[in-house]
């Protein structure tokens, strides 16, 4: 059996930077493979402003935004990302007609990174696989699925998530109204907790009882089943080679934990499960906006600070996986924490056809 199925990460996530202009502008991808985004995240890098970030994606329309940094229910503006190419997408002008900050992702002179990843090319399908119908677009070669459903307010129901396999992770908001993201990862080892996208633990009857499965994913209630509630959720799993989601233990120390993904990272999220502080948040590093080790400039998914560069949070990118750098509680403070981590591949560690790699 080949080591990995992905030999071009590429062809399923990419980073893209750029600069905005504040006119419409197609931006191009610059990965090895042409690239055309399902979903997209930008945040701004030099965020002086405060300004939210963006989740858009092709199943709910790509010109309506979530942000990871607010509970606020789906907008829908002209300001936004306004159509996806065969190997990028298109950023909308200026306007914030609507008067409340509307232009997340193309103000002049502010620096933003895009994280794009591959879904089905915006083909959605009806899904009856759970009790309740929802809508999947799914990439079952890199374990990637976007689901939409509306609630029915009752607990114990069920969605298909499209995926072949078990989802790991679930990403999931509330489209219509203005409440919380919910995390779950496997890791917890407990159905029903999950993380809300700020700085607290995971938290129990968040979630849903019934543990995922190859076909479906639960939910609880109120949290991802409100009735007459439009919801969306993104489900990953683990793709040898390509991505890896798990935990770690820190240890406190400088010459942190090494963690094993079986690639090189290129993108790299981690959140302090075991600890709320309020500097605890979810950090994301990538190779695209730091191309060199240590690596210590990084962004937080559920806050409006800028880009920071400092020793507070610093990581190793290897041929095979990541090490931690700093001591800091956001990446391997505290010995014996947990950490949650989701990571996505630069280049497998060894190719399909069994050539290894080479570290940086």
């Amino acid at each position: 059996m080949a080591y990995t199925t992905i030999d071009d990460p590429s062809a399923h996530f990419q980073t893209l930077l750029y600069t905005g202009n504040a006119s419409q502008t197609a931006l191009t991808n610059t990965g090895n493979s042409d690239l055309q985004p399902d979903w997209i995240w930008v945040m701004a890098r030099n965020n002086s402003g405060g300004y939210y970030n963006a989740l858009q994606d092709t199943t709910r329309g790509i010109d309506k935004i979530v942000s990871s940094n607010q509970t606020t229910a789906e907008r829908d503006t002209e300001a936004q990302i306004i159509s996806v190419q065969s190997d990028g997408f298109t950023v909308g002008d200026n306007n914030e007609s609507d008067g409340n900050n509307s232009n997340y992702v193309n103000l002049n002179a502010y620096n933003y990174v895009a994280w794009q990843w591959k879904a089905n090319g915006g083909t959605t399908s009806s899904n009856t696989s759970g009790s309740i119908t929802s809508t999947v677009q799914a990439n079952t070669t890199a374990g990637f699925s976007i689901v939409t459903w509306t609630g029915s307010g009752s607990s114990n129901e069920t969605v298909g998530h499209g995926l072949t396999t078990a989802p790991e992770v679930v990403i999931l908001k509330p489209r219509s109204e203005a409440r919380h993201w919910l995390i779950w990862f496997n890791e917890f080892g407990d159905n029903d907790k999950a993380h809300l996208f700020n700085t607290e633990t995971p938290a129990d009857n968040r979630f849903g009882p019934n543990a995922p499965t190859s076909s479906v994913f639960g939910l609880y209630g109120n949290q991802g089943n409100r009735d007459g509630t439009t919801f969306v959720a993104y489900a990953f799993h683990s793709v040898k080679g390509y991505s890896k989601i798990g935990s770690f233990i820190g240890n406190n120390s400088s010459d942190g934990t090494f963690v094993y993904t079986g690639f090189k990272p290129r993108w790299l999220m981690v959140k302090n499960r075991t600890q709320s502080h309020a500097n605890h948040s979810w950090i994301i590093f990538d190779s695209e906006r730091e191309t060199n080790n240590v690596i210590d400039t990084f962004l937080e998914a559920d806050t409006t600070v800028a880009e920071t560069t400092s020793g507070r949070n610093a990581v190793d990118f290897l041929s095979n996986g990541f090490k931690a750098r700093e001591s800091y509680g956001d990446f391997n403070g505290g010995s014996g924490h947990n950490f949650d981590y989701m990571a996505f591949a630069e280049h497998p560690f060894v190719s399909s056809e069994g050539v290894p790699t080479t570290a940086r």
